[in-house]
């Protein structure tokens, strides 16, 4: 009949249509490849996870999932250039085509997912709002800090849930806010704020550059969720895939025990499956995302798998010092749970 036909030759051409387009990359990543490198907003400067060293090179675990993401893009860590970049300017720089991806302490939030143009690509990191104080002020509960003047940061959702949290106990409090961490710190420091509220993570990375940390006490009270993500423009469905799923590839890593010592090992030898899919040793994980087979190999070589990632910047054995606690393993307690990669 002839409607049949025209319906089979309907549903070729979608196929065709289809297939041609996943044969395409995006335009986000057909820029970058042609720039040569990609563009990263990170944070001016938070210990653990963006800041500068002596030499001017940025370190941290935020900076690290930049260089990571480099690596699987381009094989080459090097081929990244770091955006740093105010609460207040994040948004706008990320919308206006400054940087590719945004990857710097900024939480999920619904008005944030759905007013701003943007994508939440994946959460990389489980935090929480809390304060700091100083051990002088003898406060143990945030309730506690009845008519206090608080440090905090312009822009983020910190100065909400302070404000949101203060006035549901009926306690006045004063609010003095910063453009950046390092200025609220100063400030705190200098005995203008009585606390400083904010992130747990930035609040231990504050502490840590503290002149004297031991100082200071992390109230153990937690007022938000504040999951962590990477940020992209909306509209561009390849670069989102590429981003969310090169960050389950270093969850994933870490639930099969693929580390950076040992991944040319398991690339050759591992007879299971999953792991072989994961390091390219067979290419359908690669293709899907328009990358070279060993994509996910050479993030894992060059930066380690998410656990490695984590203890070097963030872990109980650097000055920043805290422990997985949520941003463990499913398996362990945690809240880290790669989707399947296959």
């Amino acid at each position: 009949m002839a409607w049949q036909a025209t319906l089979r030759v309907a549903l070729a051409a979608a196929i065709v249509s289809v297939v041609g387009g996943a044969a395409q990359a995006g335009p986000t990543l057909d820029q970058i490849r042609q720039r040569g490198t990609l563009a990263c907003g990170v944070h001016t400067g938070n210990a653990g996870m963006s800041l500068p060293d002596s030499r001017g090179v940025y370190q941290g675990l935020e900076v690290d999932l930049c260089r990571g993401l480099a690596a699987a893009i381009f094989n080459d860590v090097n081929k990244v250039r770091f955006i740093p970049l105010t609460a207040s300017t994040r948004f706008t720089a990320l919308g206006s085509g400054e940087i590719d991806v945004l990857i710097r302490g900024s939480t999920q939030t619904m008005l944030r997912d759905t007013t701003l143009g943007l994508r939440h690509a994946v959460t990389y990191f489980y935090d929480g709002h809390g304060f700091m104080v100083r051990n002088t002020l003898n406060v143990r509960q945030v309730r506690e800090l009845n008519g206090a003047t608080i440090c905090l940061i312009q822009g983020t959702t910190n100065e909400q849930v302070t404000a949101d949290y203060f006035r549901s106990i009926n306690v006045p409090f004063t609010p003095v806010v910063f453009e950046r961490t390092d200025q609220a710190a100063g400030a705190l420091q200098a005995g203008r704020c009585d606390a400083f509220g904010t992130d747990a993570s930035q609040l231990a990375a504050t502490r840590s550059t503290m002149q004297t940390p031991g100082d200071w006490t992390i109230l153990p009270e937690r007022f938000s969720k504040e999951p962590y993500g990477a940020y992209i423009r909306r509209g561009d469905d390849e670069w989102f895939d590429l981003v969310r799923w090169y960050t389950y590839a270093l969850i994933e890593a870490e639930e099969l025990g693929v580390t950076s010592q040992n991944a040319e090992e398991m690339r050759r030898t591992s007879t299971n499956a999953n792991v072989r899919r994961l390091l390219g040793a067979t290419p359908e994980l690669g293709q899907s995302i328009k990358l070279d087979p060993a994509w996910a190999y050479n993030a894992v070589r060059a930066i380690g798998n998410y656990g490695e990632l984590y203890e070097r910047t963030m872990g109980e054995r650097t000055p920043v010092g805290l422990a997985r606690a949520q941003n463990n393993l499913w398996t362990n307690g945690g809240l880290m749970y790669a989707l399947p990669m296959r």
